[in-house]
């Protein structure tokens, strides 16, 4: 049975519609003859036609200029922001229906399968930039549902820098290369950025999550997802209920470090598209449920916080996230242009039973993204590209413009009419039309911000004081790394003032970094941003203590930590090696649904004691400890000798203890171990309990050994030995 097959039994009824749908668009790529773009069969595709053999090429040469025109224009204008981006189909599965909520019918149908199109991406660097860039990452969900498109167009932050999308240019202007130098790619680490934020506070609580860990995810799966923006739930009865969207990864929410960031960038700059393509390609289906706080409106101004200010969260100590359905990623795009390039996400794309608030950044929102796909898709029809069509017919009077793919018959395109019998009519509320949200609206015309969003730092207090030590530690070395890279040292003394109002200890932490002192003054106005004639005391970050002063949900430590599937491990290995030592542990990790690598000093195959052979996956060569979450050294005399000869396996295993990752070695390797730096470091007890602290694994027995190192692996990393452990590698 071919994988198209599985992956179409895999794929629910709706889903099929959606496949279905895509087929009149997809070609397959052997099979068929060569034509033109107007199907004409083409004889030779290989040579131009000249004046003779050596002579010059005729402009009458149609084929020719057929295929280099489309050539000179494949090209696109990337997206100004989230232009690098990974995608793939799947499907969303309701668990209760939520009719006392909403009326969106995939949120009530517990019997369909919503066919979805997620597209990640990280928001600062140009399409050719690193996957692991300190950044934001994109989460854009795309549902097919019976209502029409639904897009949830979110972050795996929850918060944003700013509260009002009039300051979006110059939040992305000041994080995009300089415009003198274009430099720096894919980085926040310059002056330009933290000039801006510096001086607007309101950016502080999400810069604090923009310099945890949570801007270095390990992989696409493993990173949460937030709508960001407080929304409005709908019932039939016309009840509204605010809510806030989340998604939860069902893997965990893990990081790597930073060092380990900044070598993958060099090893391999595709490192979450390339796995989120395999571990799909593989059948280890990416999941996450989705989550849904809701907030009655009675209680809109219960928390402490304004629930329109795009830079604050509902802590989940105080709202609960119910957890409502479950996403699963089960397809891998045909062709990245037509359908992860092409696909035109749109905040404003909602359903009967959702609608917004006025959030001052969400509504800015609603004008952009349309404006944007104008000029990046070449025109108003980017709803007809195969990827962006509703499973549900399109019925309106628009028409004409770049690149229509409709043919609309008959003289009619206006209404109302009486030619066309008044064809498309308009949809009842109760037959599923959609209804704007009824909102008392009682206000004078101003430019001006509620007093409601200017505390900045309470939050950013929140967030800080609710992280593990080693997390805060990875805080203060990374404004530490991105402030010692700004140039201008008023900048990085106007940002550790800001960082005083937060903690001081962390300000001062950053400042012996860079040899600075926390000023005792703060520069007068903190917050820049305010109206030509408004007074800078008027626009003064208030002091308010957050309700909750500490959230277990946004620290990492106590993540889900069950499961190794689809964690790659590397076993390094020589010819010599011990087959059972070996196979032992590497079933013991396939059956967990851990992916195994062998690395050797050369492909090929490497050849055990009992003379069997194992094939080889990498060599040192093309291998790096910073893509792979565990390591494993298998017994044999002989392969255990070269490889402690081996500086590039002793170099493996430096950098992977550097990384605080699992590392387990049969007994009869220890002395390769021995050959590290780290191992003088070690405790010298290996019972089970120091495998849980350290995450060293050291046994004879092969099966005990697996059963601590499949463990070990599940913890993901071990902050905890990072500072006291701390090698050179």
């Amino acid at each position: 049975m071919k994988k198209k097959d599985i992956q179409d039994k895999t794929a629910g009824p709706a889903e099929n519609d959606k496949i279905k749908s895509l087929a009149p668009h997809t070609t397959d790529a052997t099979g068929k003859l060569m034509t033109t773009d107007h199907g004409l069969a083409i004889n030779d595709d290989q040579n131009s036609l000249v004046a003779g053999e050596r002579g010059a090429t005729l402009l009458e040469d149609f084929i020719f200029r057929e295929k280099l025109t489309h050539f000179d224009h494949e090209r696109i204008p990337e997206r100004v922001v989230h232009a690098r981006g990974s995608g793939a189909h799947g499907v969303f599965k309701l668990y209760e229906p939520l009719e006392s909520l909403t009326k969106a019918g995939f949120l009530n149908e517990t019997e369909v399968e919503t066919p979805v199109f997620v597209r990640f991406s990280t928001v600062a660097g140009s399409k050719g930039s690193t996957d692991l860039a300190r950044d934001v990452r994109g989460f854009a969900v795309k549902f097919y549902t019976q209502q029409g498109n639904f897009d949830l167009v979110g972050n795996n932050m929850p918060v944003f820098f700013i509260q009002d999308a009039m300051k979006f240019p110059d939040l992305v202007h000041a994080v995009k290369p300089e415009p003198d130098n274009e430099i720096p790619q894919a980085a926040s680490a310059h002056d330009t950025f933290w000039d801006f934020i510096s001086l607007m506070p309101e950016s502080t609580h999400m810069i604090m999550w923009l310099m945890s860990d949570r801007a270095i995810p390990r992989s696409y799966r493993m990173m949460e997802g937030f709508g960001v923006h407080t929304f409005r739930f709908i019932n039939n009865k016309g009840e509204a209920n605010f809510v806030k969207f989340h998604w939860k990864p069902l893997l965990g929410v893990h990081s790597v470090a930073w060092d380990e960031a900044q070598n993958i960038s060099g090893k391999d700059p595709d490192f979450h598209r390339r796995d989120l393509w395999e571990a799909i390609e593989s059948g280890a289906f990416p999941e996450w449920e989705l989550g849904v706080q809701i907030v009655a409106e009675k209680d809109e101004f219960k928390f402490g916080i304004d629930l329109l200010d795009p830079t604050k969260i509902i802590p989940e100590e105080q709202v609960p996230v119910q957890r409502v359905g479950k996403m699963t990623l089960n397809r891998n795009p045909d062709n990245f242009f037509a359908e992860t390039e092409q696909v035109a996400f749109h905040v404003g794309n909602v359903v009967p039973g959702i609608d917004f608030t006025n959030d001052p950044l969400l509504q800015g929102r609603l004008f952009s993204y349309t404006d944007t796909q104008l000029i990046r898709l070449g025109g108003p029809n980017f709803h007809e590209i195969p990827i962006n069509r509703p499973i549900v017919p399109i019925h309106n009077n628009q028409r004409n413009g770049f690149m229509r793919q409709s043919i609309n018959k008959g003289k009619v395109s206006y209404g109302p009419n009486s030619i066309g019998d008044n064809d498309p009519q308009q949809v009842k509320e109760a037959d599923g039309g959609f209804v704007s949200y009824e909102e008392r609206i009682d206000a004078k015309k101003v430019r001006s911000r509620s007093k409601s969003f200017f505390d900045h730092f309470s939050q950013a207090r929140l967030f800080f004081f609710s992280q593990s030590e080693p997390e805060k530690n990875h805080i203060v070395d990374a404004f530490s790394f991105e402030l010692g890279k700004v140039k201008t040292i008023a900048i990085r003394e106007r940002m550790i003032g800001i960082l005083s109002l937060v903690d001081k200890g962390l300000a001062a932490e950053v400042a012996f970094q860079l040899g600075l002192k926390v000023p005792e003054e703060l520069e007068q106005p903190i917050n820049r941003s305010i109206p030509a004639d408004g007074d800078p005391a008027d626009y003064q970050p208030e002091q308010v203590e957050g309700v909750v002063k500490k959230s277990a949900a946004l620290s990492m430590a106590d993540t889900a930590k069950e499961s190794i599937v689809s964690r790659k491990i590397a076993i390094l290995a020589a010819d010599g090696f011990d087959a059972q030592s070996l196979n032992t542990v590497k079933d013991t990790i396939v059956a967990a649904g851990g992916v195994v690598h062998v690395i050797a000093p050369k492909l090929g195959v490497i050849v055990a004691s009992d003379d069997t052979f194992i094939a080889v996956d990498e060599s040192f060569l093309t291998a790096a400890s910073v893509l792979y979450d565990a390591v494993y050294i298998p017994g044999g005399t002989n392969s255990v000798a070269t490889l402690e000869a081996e500086a590039n396996a002793i170099h493996f295993l430096n950098e992977a203890f550097k990384h605080c990752k699992a590392i387990a070695a049969d007994t009869q390797a220890l002395q390769v171990l021995e050959a590290t730096y780290f191992f003088k470091k070690l405790p010298e007890d290996f019972s089970e309990e120091s495998v849980l602290t350290e995450g060293i694994v050291i046994s004879d027995d092969g099966s005990t050994l697996a059963a601590l190192f499949v463990k070990a692996i599940a913890q993901h990393r071990f902050w905890n030995r990072e500072k006291p452990r701390l090698v050179p590698a």
